[in-house]
């Protein structure tokens, strides 16, 4: 073998060598985003050593063409299997706090009760939801039932659940099948976004496109069908806490119930808050009130309905939002002098954009910047932990009757 071929191939074999030790060292955090790239050095380092044990002194010299495509091969394979590790970089996981060690389980729940809209089978709707519990503990704790955004996943605010169980609460998040990107049952079935309603949900963000009457008309189809998962999941947990033996259900405090969500789901979970009345607390990240509006055909347009909300809410704001409330008549109730709102909190985290109160831009800054057209002018860090504990602080205000609560108007 020509000696520059016997170096290519101990750089193979090198390159994967030191890929190993740091996976193996605090350097690198083992993930699925490095998985083609392993794979890649790995072939690289097989070629290599087959090459070196082969050793083909009189090898003849492969064309110039080939040695070209074999460079731009090499060079694409490559690009290809550092995407992810770009795209979902390593990051801090922010600052869990409580006592408790958190455990997590998976369920799928059926309805019994409504039809799967999104499909032409019959069958019963389903969702999939997420607990976040503390397992080292004994008693009973709070449930605190989640709802992700327009088309998030359940665990799209996981440090929020571990940040909350590790204190105490028992946290389920819920996929809305349809709804969400992707949502995996406990079976193994993959459910993707419907097409339609995605369709759907960016064209009513476009002027023109519908009138404020058929705007209004899909918010309340999507409330409706929110709140209904929504329901579907307490019922279900709150008649497990009486019959079932699992350990996760054997942990809930019944009577203590608070909900919460972002953007849409903040939403539902304020539409929430005015159905049942064993909801005790409710914390909106960045939705507008959906279930408190009204439209009005005289003017053609949305108002806020004049029934005063009487389940302590904590709405939590990003520049994104802030800035409509006192312009955009789908945040007409949103408005901080709305006399039906008068004992809520509103926190404003300047410099904040939507995504800004999800974990996105802690595992994708890139992705996070695409899907909100923009970097926010806020430290990604200090705005989920903060926020985090402004949830706890409120949660533990209203759902265990300790502490104070208050908030910051601008953080």
């Amino acid at each position: 073998m020509h000696s520059l071929g016997k170096l290519k191939s101990w750089i193979r074999i090198t390159l994967f060598i030191v890929f190993v030790i740091l996976t193996l060292s605090p350097v690198i955090d083992w993930s699925f985003s490095w998985v083609l790239l392993a794979a890649l050095l790995f072939m690289f380092a097989l070629k290599g050593t087959i090459d070196l044990i082969r050793r083909k002194a009189n090898a003849s010299t492969p064309k110039r063409s080939f040695r070209v495509l074999k460079i731009i091969i090499t060079a694409v394979a490559l690009l290809i299997a550092l995407i992810p590790p770009i795209l979902f970089p390593q990051y801090r996981a922010p600052e869990v706090t409580g006592e408790y060690e958190v455990r997590t389980a998976v369920y799928t729940y059926t309805d019994p009760n409504r039809i799967e809209e999104f499909t032409y089978t019959g069958d019963n709707r389903f969702v999939n939801v997420e607990f976040w519990y503390p397992g080292n503990a004994g008693g009973t704790y709070p449930l605190v039932v989640f709802s992700h955004g327009a088309f998030g996943i359940r665990e799209s605010n996981n440090s929020t659940f571990t940040e909350l169980a590790s204190h105490g609460y028992v946290v389920v998040s819920i996929d809305h099948p349809y709804h969400s990107f992707y949502t995996q049952s406990v079976d193994g079935k993959i459910t993707m976004i419907n097409a339609d309603y995605l369709r759907e949900f960016n064209d009513s963000n476009k002027d023109g496109i519908y009138t404020m009457e058929e705007l209004y008309g899909f918010t309340q189809k999507w409330m409706k069908l929110r709140t209904g998962d929504m329901n579907l999941v307490i019922d279900t947990i709150l008649e497990k806490a009486v019959s079932d033996q699992d350990p996760v259900y054997r942990l809930i405090d019944t009577e203590q119930i608070g909900v919460f969500g972002h953007s849409m789901g903040g939403a539902a979970s304020v539409a929430l808050g005015r159905e049942r009345g064993d909801v005790d607390a409710v914390v909106n990240l960045d939705a507008p009130f959906f279930s408190e509006l009204v439209y009005d055909p005289e003017i053609k347009d949305l108002a806020a309905k004049n029934e005063p909300y009487h389940v302590p809410l904590l709405n939590i704001y990003t520049d994104d939002v802030w800035r409509q409330l006192g312009k955009n008549s789908a945040y007409a109730a949103n408005k901080t002098d709305n006399p039906n709102f008068m004992d809520a909190y509103a926190v404003h985290f300047q410099g904040a954009k939507h995504l800004s109160l999800t974990d996105l831009p802690l595992f994708s800054p890139i992705l996070a910047n695409k899907l909100q057209r923009g970097q926010a002018d806020i430290d990604k860090y200090y705005c989920i932990e903060t926020m985090n504990a402004l949830i706890l602080k409120f949660f533990d205000y209203t759902l265990k009757d300790t502490g104070r609560f208050e908030p910051q108007a601008v953080y």
